[in-house]
């Protein structure tokens, strides 16, 4: 499928937030997908996840979600960029990322090419979590969470309330993707994930993949594992073409 995309400013209560839009070019109406950033901004993986959804069948758009404090950044996977991630990363607040959140998902829903019914998430490493929040504090169908990071943390971004302790509020269906070799998110936190899931009667999958690391779907990262990344992928189209086609 052909497509086109473009950087755009998302309307917010504050200064506008950028974003990275990839869409089908013929211009017709189709379900929508937020893709949220790891730590290193809407660099080239990212912007490449957000064209592969598009190639799919979906507007997808990437916001960014640092743009109060570093808007357009666009990190390396090396020492250097980790550590200037995790500078933008330790300013985040849950409130304010679940405001962004409702900002993007008010601007697609204010595109003619957008069914605004159909709408799910997905995201990577810090943008896992943002889309684990995205889940549980809008109306998004369907969601996607890769090594999503510190959403079992006893507190939320920002010190606020606890990601996980907002699990029952999620309406939609969750994917969460670890693998069982990331130091970052041990298998405790995993199986935390797992019970507040159960416990509420969520719609979800959680998948635990055999010596995967931190990053396992980045083919830029050292942690890249073909195998884990190409099922992780088939899973996530599964999910969205169950959940927003029709």
């Amino acid at each position: 499928m052909d497509i086109t995309t473009e950087r755009i400013q998302i309307p917010t209560e504050g200064a506008a937030m950028g974003g990275y839009l990839a869409r089908p070019a013929d211009g017709s109406v189709y379900p929508a997908v937020l893709v949220f950033m790891e730590i290193f901004g809407i660099n080239s993986h990212i912007r490449e996840v957000t064209e592969r959804l598009a190639g799919e069948g979906y507007v997808a758009l990437a916001p960014d979600f640092f743009h109060r404090t570093g808007p357009g950044v666009e990190y390396g996977y090396d020492e250097a960029g980790f550590g200037k991630g995790m500078e933008l990363l330790n300013q985040l607040a849950a409130d304010e990322m679940i405001a962004d959140a409702n900002a993007a998902l008010t601007y697609l829903r204010s595109r003619d090419d957008v069914n605004g019914d159909r709408i799910g998430a997905m995201g990577f490493c810090i943008g896992g979590h943002m889309t684990y929040l995205t889940a549980c504090e809008t109306d998004v169908r369907a969601s996607a969470s890769f090594y999503g990071g510190g959403v079992a943390a006893p507190q939320g971004p920002g010190g606020q309330a606890s990601t996980l302790g907002r699990t029952s509020r999620i309406r939609g269906r969750i994917l969460c993707l670890f693998g069982d070799q990331d130091a970052f998110i041990p298998s405790d936190q995993v199986e935390a994930v797992r019970s507040a899931l159960e416990e509420s009667g969520i719609r979800n999958e959680i998948v635990v993949y055999p010596g995967a690391d931190h990053g396992f779907f980045c083919d830029q990262r050292p942690a890249y594992q073909e195998k884990a990344a190409a099922d992780a992928w088939e899973r996530v189209k599964s999910l969205f073409a169950e959940e927003l086609s029709g």
